[in-house]
């Protein structure tokens, strides 16, 4: 395209572009035969417009062509949210809605992807483009949830409640994955909520529990993408409205009557039945009842191993005992008659008597206090008043080595250099060791998912 006449697309100067066609007729049809950027590609962008009205006028053609991203000026005044542009190339033919570009992408999915509310509604004047889809097998749906739009999509179910095509909210994508497939793997409560709660398209007309290619529910994806923003609120959405994992869809369908056979089942045995009602089931239990299980069962394990490493088994010794005092002290010989080992007072008798099983007992007793006290910090990262909970529980801590350090150092206690120096660094290096493991269960998931 001549310099002089993107200049004046540019800058919207229409009497520049009336003097360069006055100068040369032929121009507009030049730059329509040079291919790739035309005049209005570029007013459009710009947003001027008078200069795209004029053009119009002149050179309707010009409104069909692409550039070389593959996009119609429609295409490029649906992205940028120009209304009245909008308004302007409409007139020309109301089927420049339809018109594909990139991926298969039409000016709706743009304005759509952008969130540019009011262009969509002049978009869907054209009843057909909702049932548009992109290459990737998108609908409008799916691109508003992929980029966070809730405004649009909120209109969007509002205009396929209008028009009947409430079907469209069950539309799948090239992996499978409907919008609420989509919405519960990133997180979009408002989205959920709007479909499941929002009354404006009937549950009935939603299939909540359709597969994707990777033979998941909604419910499947938000269990195995799990995070801490919005699992609980979106879990118990879909939960309350009947949402299902795949596993139980399969099992549910494995335990529908069979009406030719009347014969008792006898394969599931009492044990079985009592095993299943005890244990943890993730479609019926609820992340907070989770968090608040595991909650109690590690303040439970903090306790007893505060107490049991405070209070060792076995006790303390309650005097002073050295050989070399034996025959200076009667009294003091007289109460260790049983006594043959030297000691102290204050130290484990289990430590005098059985030093390497102490040894074990102290290190798995400190494993399990920090894994305790480590997993209430995670826990409780969301609560209200965090940062003085997580000064209580570290103050808990400190009490706890600055307990065992008290009881087992001494002059006469190899304790120290072997023991608590490696129950320390262990402690640090199996907590460096899980947060690692769950980067990188994430990253699968994720690269999983992006296969998928």
């Amino acid at each position: 395209m001549d310099q002089r006449l993107f200049q004046a697309a540019w800058n919207g100067d229409v009497n520049h572009l009336l003097n360069e066609i006055q100068a040369n007729p032929s121009v507009l049809h030049a730059a329509a035969l040079e291919g790739g950027e035309n005049p209005l590609h570029v007013a459009c962008l710009a947003g001027h417009v008078n200069f795209v009205a004029t053009v119009v006028n002149l050179r309707p053609q010009l409104c069909w062509e692409l550039n070389q991203d593959g996009f119609s000026p429609l295409h490029i005044a649906a992205s940028c949210g120009h209304v009245e542009i909008v308004k302007v190339l409409l007139q020309v033919h109301l089927d420049l809605c339809l018109l594909e570009g990139k991926d298969r992408k039409i000016p709706l999915h743009l304005s759509v992807a952008k969130g540019n509310v009011e262009v969509t509604k002049l978009l869907l004047s054209i009843l057909e483009s909702v049932d548009c889809t992109t290459a990737q097998g998108e609908t409008v749906l799916h691109l508003a949830v992929k980029y966070n739009q809730f405004k649009v999509f909120e209109h969007l179910i509002q205009h396929l409640k209008q028009a009947n095509k409430e079907d469209l909210l069950n539309s799948k994508d090239l992996n499978g994955n409907t919008c609420l497939h989509l919405a519960v793997y990133k997180k979009q409560y408002q989205v959920v909520d709007l479909m499941l709660n929002g009354g404006i398209i009937s549950k009935e007309k939603m299939e909540l529990n359709s597969l994707n290619k990777s033979g998941l529910t909604p419910l499947d994806t938000l269990l195995m993408f799990q995070s801490e923003i919005g699992d609980r609120e979106i879990h118990e959405i879909l939960v309350q409205s009947g949402a299902l994992k795949a596993k139980s869809l399969e099992h549910t369908q494995e335990q529908s009557p069979n009406l030719h056979d009347t014969r008792p089942n006898h394969h599931r045995s009492l044990a079985k039945e009592l095993l299943d009602y005890f244990s943890y089931n993730k479609v019926n239990e609820t992340p907070t009842e989770v968090r608040n299980t595991l909650l109690v069962i590690l303040i439970l394990v903090a306790a007893a191993t505060y107490q049991s490493a405070l209070s060792p088994p076995g006790g303390t010794w309650q005097d002073d005992f050295f050989p070399s005092t034996l025959n200076n002290s009667s009294s003091s010989a007289t109460s260790n008659t049983n006594a043959t080992l030297p000691h102290t007072a204050g130290k484990p008798i289990m430590f005098t008597y059985k030093p390497r099983i102490y040894k074990i007992f102290l290190l798995a007793n400190m494993l399990a206090f920090s894994t305790s006290i480590h997993m209430i910090f995670t826990l409780t990262g969301g609560f209200p008043m965090r940062n003085e909970l997580r000064v209580a529980v570290g103050a808990l801590l400190l009490s706890h080595v600055a307990g065992l350090a008290g009881i087992n150092l001494g002059p006469d206690s190899d304790i120290a250099p072997e023991v608590l120096c490696t129950i320390a660094i262990v402690g640090l290096i199996i907590i460096w060791l899980l947060r690692c493991y769950q980067e990188l269960s994430k990253k699968i998931r994720y690269h999983r998912q992006e296969r998928v």
